[in-house]
């Protein structure tokens, strides 16, 4: 079992990572929790009439996703080159307007108020320097969601810099009753390839570049996989170009690989077993005859969306084919969050994990189309 560090766990008199029982935040901790870590409050409202600028506001028949990828980079390569580090504050509003504000009022090449990607990338020449467009563009200088002027910058950037401004608190994973707890599997998403898939996971700065309109998941820590934690952000009410944004964090807390086959067998009969004694006609999580191949549990840290609980990542192959698809178990949300969640946020979450086949929409299919 991959444990997060140290400082995370809660470690039982076995030696083992104890599971107390806890309860996620509050109303006002939950309000706290919108938007970016990289955003002050302050700052919402320019921050979002930016990200609608660039696509949120534009028909849904004519929205590209790189092109909310690439906002957010400029938003986060603008943020990373201030130093020390600290949140985006109304203040640095007047350097946006600066860039972009001719863009916004030219109606030639889009709707008044819209920014097409040409105009992105030339106000980011403005705001950040020439040298951004050829770096956003090259994988080599691009990682975290930011890009770098040159690979060895990329190479000595510390994610822990994000981690400085956000909110992380301790980890909560489901402590109810099993029969109480919601056990739920999302659609399975078909890969090119078990190794494009396995490449892609494993290096976590690059996790971003699968951005969906819905949600983006940033690393904060150095290192692969194992005890690595993301800021998720999410967005909901996005087909009426009005997004609500809002963030949590998880953790991986247990990875298994084809490298340790006994850890695999066990991860995913415990899956199974859990599915079929508490999942309410939940599929299996792997189709009988599927293979195993890598898993991982993502465990919420107080204050989470979604409340206490944790989802899995899970990679199989079926008749010859890759497949990924996540499967959750959570305690039941207090009321705050499921009153949001029922409003707002199930159709988000479902179709974010895959459920529908609306690729700009799921990050499994950002994946599925960019992976070999």
């Amino acid at each position: 079992m991959d444990r997060p560090p140290a400082s995370d766990l809660i470690v039982g008199p076995d030696g083992e990572p104890a599971r107390p029982p806890v309860t996620p935040g509050g109303p006002i901790r939950f309000a706290r929790m919108a938007g970016s870590s990289i955003a002050s409050r302050d700052a919402a409202l320019w921050v979002t009439d930016f990200l609608n600028a660039a696509y949120y506001r534009r028909p849904v028949a004519d929205r590209d996703v790189d092109d909310l990828r690439l906002a957010f980079s400029i938003l986060t390569t603008f943020w990373y080159r201030h130093r020390p580090p600290r949140r985006l504050r109304v203040t640095d509003l007047s350097a946006f307007h600066a860039a972009y504000a001719a863009h916004r009022f030219d109606t030639a090449p889009s709707r008044r108020g819209l920014l097409t990607r040409i105009q992105l990338l030339d106000g980011a020449v403005h705001l950040i320097g020439d040298w951004f467009p050829d770096a956003y563009a090259d994988d080599a200088r691009r990682a975290w969601g930011i890009a770098f002027p040159t690979v060895q910058e990329r190479a000595a950037y510390e994610p822990e810099r994000r981690m400085a401004v956000a909110r992380l608190r301790e980890l909560t994973p489901e402590s109810g009753p099993p029969d109480r707890q919601i056990w739920h599997t999302y659609p399975p998403v078909e890969m090119p390839s078990v190794a494009g898939v396995v490449a892609a996971l494993s290096r976590p700065e690059t996790w971003p570049d699968y951005a969906s309109e819905l949600g983006r998941f940033t690393p904060l820590r150095a290192g692969g996989l194992p005890g690595q934690t993301f800021e998720i952000e999410v967005a909901a009410g996005t087909e009426s170009g009005l997004p609500v944004f809002i963030r949590g964090y998880v953790t991986i807390t247990r990875l298994v690989t084809a490298d340790d086959p006994a850890a695999l067998a066990n991860y995913f009969a415990e899956l199974e077993a859990g599915l079929a004694r508490h999942g309410k006609d939940e599929p299996r999580a792997v189709p009988a005859g599927g293979e195993p191949v890598l898993g991982f549990d993502l465990t919420t840290h107080r204050g989470h969306f979604m409340g206490a609980g944790h989802n899995r990542l899970i990679l199989y192959t079926y008749d010859g084919r890759a497949w990924v698809r996540a499967a959750g178990t959570w305690d039941p949300m207090p009321w705050h969050l499921e009153r949001s969640y029922r409003y707002a946020g199930r159709a988000a979450q479902q179709a974010f994990w895959g459920q529908g086949d609306v690729a700009r929409l799921s990050m499994l299919h950002q994946l599925a189309q960019k992976v070999a």
